[in-house]
């Protein structure tokens, strides 16, 4: 019974200690051989409260070579080396300066990878706006592309090594540089994989035969490099112009690889949206049709961002939302036909007026001179023929009478006297 207790005791107080502390540990490998890790651990306190005792640090590394070690009240480091490759475990627990028969306030472990080989990573960047922009493994077509090695070495292991590098990029075609890099321009879409072999050389004394020797190292490197088209363009196909809560669709339509990350805001103002809160979507189509309702009246803008991981292009659509009332396109075309009605009313008017006057110029223009008469005579009288009756010719003399008296009598009512 007794010894349950201490037990249940002695786990008590683990747990409380658990919740009280809390203790990280990392490590900058993995290195090469002969190189030199650094393992950092460091000790916190879950409830803030202030540790009026010092700490202790407890590391285990071994096979490890223990280079140097450093301690403070909540942090200790440790620089350990390895003469051969694997991954080894380094642990370290916390107990109290004062208390060394205590249990741990804390432990914890990290796994160091030590490779007999040079360590590092290559990266794809490609230049934008005369800037080196990374964006994993991608990059577009008809665009200058670096592919870069960069070497990790922490404890400048390699500081007196020169470096070969012997580039493969997959087609048949090789380059061999002293610096590590390399420059291509790739116009044709699609996956291919870029391989690289390091060589590192340096001289350095035996420790055997205490003699100058040759050390070299290499490194084999892969990369996949993803080359996608550009965004090209962003085409918006819609209106410029709408109502207040009325659905306004408008269709975008976009030139560049899929899939494509869509960003949209409709603001008063036309901004870029770097950093700005939109409506994102990834579409897996070139074409994407958009729909918005405004609920008030004035100028909008509608900003749209299109990436596909190697480009980004952004462009802008203005719109107009009107209230109530007309639209202004059939408003225009309203005033026009009433301006083209009043107009062709006009010209009717007139063309009308001046036929009426030519008629009375016409009719106010006959010579009622005795030869005249004679004329109407004869002209009536071909008019009926030699075999007309004599009412025809009765009622052609007494017509002609009445019109010439009509006419006297209504253009030349001033004149009192006719003389043959």
């Amino acid at each position: 019974m007794l010894r349950l207790s201490w037990v249940l005791l002695l786990l008590a107080r683990a747990a409380l200690a658990a919740e009280k502390y809390g203790l990280e540990i990392t490590n900058n490998g993995p290195i090469t051989t002969g190189a030199q890790a650094t393992v950092r651990a460091s000790l916190s306190m879950k409830n803030d409260s202030f540790a009026s005792n010092l700490f202790h640090f407890n590391w285990i590394y071994a096979p490890l070579i223990l280079v140097e070690k450093s301690e403070q009240q909540f942090n200790s480091v440790i620089n350990v080396a390895g003469e051969f490759p694997g991954t080894f475990p380094v642990s370290v627990w916390v107990t109290h300066r004062n208390c060394w028969l205590c249990r741990p306030v804390a432990r914890n472990v990290t796994m160091l990878q030590i490779t007999e080989f040079i360590t590092g990573n290559l990266t794809v960047a490609q230049i934008e706006d005369s800037r080196f922009i990374t964006r994993g493994s991608s990059s577009s077509t008809g665009t200058v592309t670096r592919i870069s090695f960069c070497l990790h070495d922490p404890s400048y292991y390699f500081k007196s090594a020169s470096f070969v590098y012997r580039w493969d990029f997959g087609d048949g075609v090789y380059q061999i540089t002293k610096e590590p890099f390399v420059y291509c321009n790739c116009s044709t879409m699609g996956n291919r994989t870029v391989h690289l072999k390091v060589i590192a050389e340096w001289e350095q004394i035996g420790s055997v035969i205490r003699e100058r020797e040759m050390v070299q190292k290499t490194g084999d490197f892969s990369t996949t490099l993803e080359l996608l088209d550009a965004v090209r363009s962003i085409n918006i196909v819609g209106s410029r112009e709408t109502h207040v809560m009325e659905n306004m669709s408008l269709s975008l339509h976009i030139n560049g690889t899929l899939p494509l990350a869509l960003c949209w805001l409709i603001k008063s103002d036309c901004i870029p949206l770097e950093g700005e809160k939109c409506h994102l979507v990834v579409i897996n189509s070139s074409c994407y049709n958009l729909s918005h309702t405004f609920s008030d009246a004035g100028q909008y803008c509608l900003s749209v961002r299109v990436e596909n991981g190697v480009t980004m292009l952004q462009t802008y659509h203005e719109i107009k939302v009107w209230a109530t009332g007309i639209r202004p396109a059939f408003f225009v075309l309203l005033c026009i036909a009433l301006v083209l009605g009043t107009l062709g009313l006009v010209l009717c008017t007139t063309f009308r007026s001046n036929t009426q006057q030519k008629d009375l110029v016409e009719v106010a223009d006959f010579d009622f001179s005795p030869l005249s008469d004679k004329n109407l005579s004869s002209h009536s009288e071909s008019g009926c023929g030699h075999t007309c009756c004599r009412s025809c010719f009765l009622w052609s003399s007494q017509g002609a009478a009445k019109e010439s008296h009509e006419l006297l009598h209504s253009f030349y009512k001033p004149v009192k006297m006719y003389t043959v």
